[in-house]
């Protein structure tokens, strides 16, 4: 895996730690070169807890965060105030605890939008036609089914020109959900997973291995550089102790 760099931890603490002191590091870089920047958060244990991480460093706080744009991989449509949408998490965790403008945090539709699965995917693909958005980092989280996003094995391959997709039948709850594409994701400059845990083990070793079924982890690359951060028990079975 070409433009692959690997950290391995001892635990998801050590992860979290790890990727937000690149995380904090790079953005600095970014916001030094670029007049906006595009980021994608993730939900899921690890990467919430990714998220507290950089909130607790002080240099994150030394940010001008004034260009930085906030999105998210993937969204569970439910309520707005919902604890289960990643959004209210990563407020909760980053967003509220640090100097970023509302009108520079880009949600996925809720429920409380008043439109359906369906009507709330192409209200998101035409701002993102519109934005134009060039993501240059994004936290990817992995299930021990290896899916990452709400992109999950075994569906039907999505349309190539998709940006959103609506997934109305997600085999972890809740059902219905939103999420970028594997076009989106892959157009990402820097894909940053932060994985832990002995129940990814599996995926993770299915994931380096380039002869087995390209799971959906498998198949997101960043364009320039994917950077895993990785604890030991999801490791073990790919590189041992």
């Amino acid at each position: 895996m070409s433009n692959v760099v690997v950290n391995r931890l001892e635990n998801a603490a050590g992860v979290a730690e790890a990727a937000a002191e690149y995380f904090v590091g790079r953005l600095a870089n970014l916001i030094a070169m670029k007049p906006s920047v595009h980021v994608q958060l993730t939900g899921g244990t690890v990467g919430i807890a990714t998220l507290a991480a950089i909130a607790n460093r002080e240099d994150t706080h030394l940010l001008d965060w004034s260009s930085v744009h906030i999105w998210w991989g993937d969204e569970r449509f439910v309520a707005a105030e919902s604890n289960d949408r990643n959004a209210v998490q990563a407020r909760k965790a980053l967003l509220s605890k640090i100097a970023i403008t509302e009108a520079n945090i880009h949600e996925f539709p809720s429920t409380d939008s008043g439109l359906d699965l369906d009507q709330a995917e192409h209200l998101f693909s035409a701002e993102l036609v519109l934005l134009k958005p060039q993501f240059d980092l994004a936290f990817v989280g992995m299930g021990p089914d290896g899916h990452v996003c709400s992109l999950f094995p075994g569906k039907p391959e999505p349309k190539p020109e998709a940006m959103v997709l609506a997934e109305h039948d997600s085999p972890k709850p809740p059902a219905q959900r939103l999420t970028f594409s594997y076009e989106v994701m892959n157009s990402v400059d820097e894909i940053l997973f932060v994985v832990a845990g002995a129940d990814k083990s599996a995926a993770v070793k299915q994931v380096f291995d380039q002869d087995a079924e390209k799971l959906p982890a498998a198949r997101v690359r960043g364009r320039e550089k994917t950077i895993w951060f990785i604890d030991q028990a999801a490791a073990n079975e790919t590189w041992g102790c």
